[in-house]
């Protein structure tokens, strides 16, 4: 398994639980929480923007 360079969240401030960040050679990103780093989720730049929109926007919809 890779080694990650894990990166805070800005908008964790100083919370000890938060979300972590990691980028990969290939343009992927790897996100994990800080209370359970074990559990790694794999998403693409795209995918998380359209998340992070719906979060913005509201929208509590399930595809």
């Amino acid at each position: 398994m890779s080694t990650y360079r894990w990166q805070k969240s800005t908008y964790s401030g100083d919370a000890s639980n938060c979300l972590n960040v990691a980028a990969e050679a290939n343009g992927g990103l790897r996100l994990r929480e800080s209370d359970d780093p074990g559990t790694v989720l794999a998403v693409t730049p795209a995918v998380l923007r359209a998340f992070l929109r719906t979060v913005k926007a509201g929208d509590r919809r399930t595809a």
